[in-house]
């Protein structure tokens, strides 16, 4: 056999191995979900499995339904990551134990963020957001001359996999406090581009009002999106007595109806003030509540708060019968925490520096502790929990 001819037998060998894989992918494509069942009904029985994970391994046919836009969502981390000054957002994928970059905000206004500062060595200036009836919304950062970056919230909808506008802020600031409750965003306080003492004692609320959700239609969400964002606006509530909570970035924790939060992270001497909603007050902070506050703090459900204590590296919950804090877990992967979110049964924490992300699972009688790597040569700003990407 001449060379002409072996080369000719392998140009055909490719074409039918890539016929062959080409057919193989179309059969998977519409594969039944379950031999001898409608797919609708074979769905509605896959939709029962309690872990998406055994789906994921079984077949493509499978794979593909956990991620469609029928399927039950599953949760998700996702991350506001920085590498060499340039901040990006990604989502990790607890099933295939990938993370998948976020599409970039819209280009108009372009989104400038200052995170390192030759006058901050030894810290990241902080980029503010909260996650919100499926939502992840940038809410306050820093721009260039130390002005504002955020006029108007930046909001991502896993499901639509889009990002809109909210309503515009009328005294864009930095360093706030910011949370969530239900399905509105509190902020308070905070500078703009200098110290306004009204601004500093102000607090706002936006009420999503977004508890049916988005159409994944493209038309339909344009409509709702639009319609939605008429009716969004800044409402003002009862401020705060002093200006003390504009000192650095502050979360507003939202529990049982109330939102809590102190004046200064860490260790160090601090204030704690309770926001009531109903009743549109402030209060003190119970005593054991404030003094044992050593760290970032979350909510599970809004009816369990968490605690990490930073320099001792020791997880604690709440106990508001006795304004005590319980220990749960003592490790040193937890010392020098940084952020922390609650969801699905799981506290998950942000170390020292940003280098990766511990995940505790709380709801077990003996709590496990795992460790999700972060893309290689980013840093995590902040984590939040949220419904998975629709591939």
């Amino acid at each position: 056999m001449n060379n002409s001819t072996t080369a000719c037998a392998a140009v055909n060998c490719r074409k039918i191995l890539r016929h062959r894989h080409h057919r193989r992918r179309n059969n998977d494509d519409h594969q039944s979900l379950i031999p001898g069942l409608p797919d609708d009904i074979a769905q509605i029985c896959l939709n029962k499995v309690h872990h998406p994970s055994t789906l994921f391994s079984v077949c493509y046919s499978w794979r593909k339904l956990i991620y469609s836009p029928s399927f039950p969502p599953f949760l998700s981390l996702y991350a506001l990551l920085l590498a060499k000054n340039q901040v990006e957002f990604a989502c990790f994928d607890p099933i295939s134990s990938k993370w998948h970059l976020l599409p970039p905000p819209p280009p108009d206004p372009p989104l400038r963020i200052l995170v390192k500062h030759p006058s901050f060595i030894s810290r990241n200036l902080p980029i503010q957001s909260v996650s919100v009836s499926g939502n992840l919304i940038l809410l306050a950062a820093t721009a260039d001359q130390f002005q504002p970056a955020i006029s108007r919230p930046l909001i991502f909808n896993p499901t639509a996999k889009k990002w809109t506008y909210g309503p515009r802020l009328a005294a864009p600031r930095r360093w706030c406090a910011a949370g969530t409750l239900g399905n509105s965003v509190y902020v308070a306080s905070g500078v703009g581009s200098h110290y306004n003492v009204e601004v500093a004692r102000s607090v706002i609320k936006w009420d999503l009002d977004n508890s049916s959700g988005p159409e994944s239609n493209q038309a339909h969400y344009c409509d709702y999106r639009n319609e939605r964002n008429r009716r969004w606006k800044w409402e003002e509530m009862s401020g705060l007595k002093d200006g003390k909570f504009s000192r650095e970035a502050i979360e507003a924790i939202g529990w049982k109806g109330k939102l809590c939060m102190v004046n200064v992270k860490g260790d160090a001497a601090k204030q704690g003030i309770i926001y009531n909603v109903k009743t549109d007050t402030w209060q003190d902070m119970p005593e054991g509540m404030l003094s044992g506050w050593r760290g970032p703090v979350a909510t599970m459900a809004e009816e369990i708060l968490y605690m990490v204590d930073e320099s001792k590296g020791v997880l604690r919950r709440y106990d508001e019968e006795g304004d005590v804090w319980v220990e749960i877990l003592e490790n040193e992967m937890l010392k020098g925490a940084e952020h922390v979110v609650a969801d699905g049964g799981r506290v998950c924490v942000v170390g020292g520096g940003g280098s990766g992300i511990v995940v505790v699972d709380v709801v077990v009688e003996t709590p496990r502790l795992v460790v999700v790597e972060t893309p290689v040569g980013f840093q995590v700003l902040n984590i939040h929990v949220l419904p998975r990407m629709i591939h």
